[in-house]
């Protein structure tokens, strides 16, 4: 069972964070221009980056509030991928920000619509022994919602088909972070694919490090209530 989301930022904290994260996403090459879109839980619903905002140019106005069911408040449409956010925190209620991006060998590996296989075992890093990736569907659907939303149920990224990659995390700058890895991950194991077909670790193997982590995880999080 996962811990429901407690963080209690105020909305003028959660956009603030919402615009650095965008601009982030640019600065370390995970994103380009207009492309990706980045959200944190707020209340009953999210804040989220408006549609087609550059994020080079972003600001807190265009931070956009919505509801779970795609209504929204203010002058500026939320992002078209708010479906996959919303089916995100309806399927995770431990999720507390949503990261997507086309980064460049996340986004190759996703055109080869393959999963990233436990060649690695930082692959422990997405919550399993591998990073999924769903089927395709087109950009915005509740087809595409319902494929991200039941892969993120126990993951806490994947991998679009087509498109691109998805994080999850309990706060905005923990998705981007994890956004990072799964890219270095990709790049990683396509490297590995232009020599041969990696060694994959074994499911005894991913076992202990997904137990490992765990522990690690329990440490750090009492380590932040001290």
């Amino acid at each position: 069972m996962n811990t429901p989301y407690t963080r209690n930022d105020s909305k003028a904290e959660l956009r603030e964070a919402l615009v650095r994260t965008a601009m982030e996403m640019n600065r370390k090459g995970l994103n380009q221009g207009r492309s990706g879109n980045v959200s944190a839980r707020f209340e009953e619903g999210m804040l989220i980056t408006a549609s087609g905002c550059h994020f080079d140019e972003i600001t807190p106005e265009h931070i956009v509030e919505t509801d779970l069911d795609g209504h929204y408040r203010g002058p500026l449409k939320p992002s078209s991928e708010r479906s996959f956010h919303a089916a995100i925190y309806r399927h995770r209620p431990d999720a507390g920000a949503v990261v997507h991006v086309h980064s460049p060998w996340a986004t190759t590996i996703a055109c080869m619509r393959r999963p990233i296989p436990a060649f690695h075992y930082m692959v422990a890093v997405a919550g399993g022994k591998d990073i999924p990736c769903v089927p395709y569907a087109t950009f915005g659907t509740d087809e595409l919602a319902g494929h991200v939303g039941n892969a993120m149920a126990n993951r806490d990224a994947c991998l679009m088909a087509n498109h691109g990659q998805v994080t999850l995390a309990n706060s905005v700058p923990a998705a981007l972070d994890l956004a990072m890895e799964v890219e270095l991950l990709a790049r990683c194991y396509g490297q590995a694919l232009s020599i041969g077909e990696p060694s994959i670790l074994d499911d005894g193997q991913m076992d202990e490090v997904l137990n490992r982590f765990q522990s690690y995880r329990g440490n750090a999080q009492a380590s932040d209530q001290r």
